[in-house]
Order: C-alpha cells, then structure tokens, then sequence
C-alpha cells in the first residue's frame, strides 16, 4: 500500500492478464465432465425385445458380472438391439475396464447367428451447440444430400469436430424375389443370394513388375446404386444365355424401412446437430456455423429453407451482457456516489479496482481447468455485488 510503483504494476499485471484469459479462455454452456460408463451395443436385427433381452442381454450381464471396477449394471432391451451400460466406481481405471469388458463379451460364443458383432465403447459427453434444420417439399433423398454435405462444410471448419445429421433413414437397396420367378427358372434364394455376393465386391489381383515400377492391380465390380445391380448375372444357361438379376428380382433403390416422420414448419426436414466436445470454443463454433449457414442459404436449390433452430450460444451471450451491463453500472454507481461525498481521485480508484478484481479472476483461469460457462459467468455476477458493496465500504 505505501509503495505505489509495485501496486501500480500488480494492477496493469492483472488487467494484461485478465485481457489475454479472457481472449484464451474457452466459452461452453456447461462445464464439461468425464462419464464413467461403459457402453455394450448388440444389433439382433429383426428379434423382439424378450428374445433380444433373453438371448443377448443376459448373457453379457452374465459375463461382465464380477469386473473390478463396476459399479453398476443397467440394460435396455429394445426391438432389434441390445444395450448395456456399466457405471464405474470413481477410483476405477477405466482403460483396464473397459479392455476387461471388451474381452469377456468378445468371448461370448452363444450369441444367435443373426446378431451383428458388438460395439463396445466409453461413453463420451457431447453439448449441442448449434441444430439446423433443411427442410422443403421436395424428395427425400435431396433433403439428406442437402444435410449431408453441409455437415461435410461445417465439419471442416476450424474447432468443429463432431457434426451429425438426424431424422433421416441409411439408405437401402432392395432386391425382392417372387416364388413364381424362382419357380420357373428352377433356382432358389440361396442362389441368388450367392450371386450378388460373388459379383459386387472389390478384389486385389496383385502386382506387375515392369522396368518403371510395380503396377498395383485390381478388380472393381462392387455395386453402389441399384441399377448397377440389375446387371449381375444369377443364372448362365449351356447355351450361353444368362439371367440377369433384373429379370427375376424387383430391385428397389430407396430408403430403410420404418416409422419416421420429420417436419419443421410444416415441410419435409431433416436436421444437422453440431456438437461441442473437449475444449472446443462454444461462441466460435456458433458464429463459424451461423457465416456458414447465411453463406449456403444463398445457394440451395429454390423452395429448400436453412434455418437455425437451436443455438446454446444465445443463452451464454445474453448472461455474459447480463455481467458487463452489471458491472458497467456497479462502476458508474460506485463512481458516482464516492464523488459526490468524497474526492473525485478517491472515487476514481476505488472504481477501478472492480474491473481490476473481476480481469484479475479471468487472468486466473488459464492456469485452472476452469472455462467460461454459464456457471463461472453466473458466479461471476454473483460475487459482482460484493464487489461493489465492499468498494464503497
């Protein structure tokens, strides 16, 4: 307090300091925090939730039961899929877990047949940052491709890393084979089956060495669309005429089935969700979204809408102005009084010791895993008018 020249340069310490936390800090909506789960996924296409729940479900809880590290264990049997999640102790190691869990259902061998292999995987956390809705009246086909290569876009961007579109059905290519045509060219579907698979695929055919080099070698003949599987030859006759698959299958190029129904205002839609994970910047990514957004809008097709639907941003913004508008007034207010009753030099100091207080805490939070959330920002206005009682005490 008597030597002026070391307070003077604290201060301009904190208030450099506080700039740059500010500048580094990363913004989110909600302080992130890490799962202690483990998730087992079992596809059984096509099963009901009983034969899902007796022939999936409880023979992983049967061999997951005993991991050191497991605290507890809840599944969910739902038509065509088997989930189960393992909720770990807080002291648990969960790499050496998640590897025991992986092993022990790896080494189940009485799953039926028809189940698809499984996933297993930590849980990760992911905030919603930004959702986009595509809609219009016209196919559904353009509405994904639309969605689909403007999360390509928006996931190239620089601090985005995890985009998803929504409320769309995978594709799927149909092949459906009446008993009357197996009938009268006497074959079956095995047959059948047997000869799209034999015809659509990729095979390396090795390599040949020249004087210039190795030339790698290969055949390509996987099918992608359904025209390209009307040509594959299920039947060669010993006259030497063949059936084609077309000629004995309706070959549909579409969508899965299911009940899906999506619409935003009205019209057809599907939605992008960009997320935020890690230590991604919530504020940036909203604004790279919202350029991106503005800037496709204006070269979709005619009668297809970009809308933002949700943006997590907003609320964070509106509480960080809700903090400047509190501190700019608690400063003026601080001000005012002190200089009415006292020095305008006294007023002025003690004034300038809120922000220095609140650009001191921001210099802080580089050095602690602490972001710029709704929490600390809360806090923060919390504290504001402690500040600014005790600097007119």
């Amino acid at each position: 307090a008597h030597n002026p020249v070391a307070s003077n340069l604290l201060m301009i310490l904190l208030l450099l300091g506080g700039a740059f936390g500010a500048v580094t800090t990363n913004q989110e909506e909600f302080p992130n925090f890490d799962i202690q789960i483990v998730t087992v996924q079992v596809p059984y296409l096509g099963a009901a939730p009983i034969e899902v729940e007796r022939s999936v479900c409880v023979r992983i809880e049967e061999a997951i039961e005993g991991v050191e590290g497991i605290d507890k264990l809840r599944s969910t049997a739902t038509e065509g899929m088997c989930n189960v999640m393992a909720e770990l102790t807080q002291d648990a190691e969960e790499v050496s877990v998640l590897n025991e869990i992986k092993s022990r259902v790896d080494g189940i061998n009485s799953f039926p047949a028809e189940t698809e292999k499984p996933i297993v995987a930590k849980a990760m956390m992911t905030r919603r940052v930004v959702q986009i809705a595509v809609s219009g009246n016209t196919e559904e086909r353009t509405l994904k491709e639309l969605a689909r290569n403007l999360r390509d876009d928006i996931a190239a961007l620089d601090g985005v890393s995890q985009v998803a579109v929504d409320y769309i059905r995978p594709y799927e290519i149909s092949v459906e084979v009446s008993e009357r045509e197996l009938r009268r060219y006497g074959m079956t579907l095995e047959q059948i089956s047997r000869a799209i698979r034999d015809s659509s695929l990729d095979m390396p055919g090795g390599t040949i060495k020249t004087r210039n080099g190795e030339i790698l070698i290969r055949t390509t003949g996987q099918a992608y669309w359904g025209q390209e599987f009307e040509d594959v030859v299920v039947l060669t006759r010993k006259d030497g005429t063949r059936v084609y698959l077309s000629d004995v299958a309706n070959i549909r190029d579409t969508f899965e089935e299911g009940d899906l129904l999506a619409r935003f205002n009205g019209k057809r839609g599907v939605v992008v969700n960009v997320s935020q994970v890690g230590n991604e910047d919530l504020i940036k990514i909203a604004d790279d979204v919202s350029a991106l957004v503005e800037q496709t809008r204006t070269e979709v097709p005619e009668g297809i809408s970009l809308d933002t639907w949700i943006d997590t941003s907003k609320s964070l913004k509106e509480r960080m102005s809700i903090l400047q508008r509190n501190a700019g007034g608690g400063l003026l207010l601080v001000l005012v009084v002190l200089a009415l009753f006292l020095r305008f030099r006294v007023a002025m100091w003690v004034a300038i010791g809120i922000p220095v207080a609140l650009l001191g805490t921001l210099a802080a939070l580089p050095f602690t895993d602490i972001n710029i959330s709704t929490m600390t920002v809360m806090a923060f206005i919390l504290v504001l008018g402690i500040v600014v009682d005790d600097a007119i005490v």
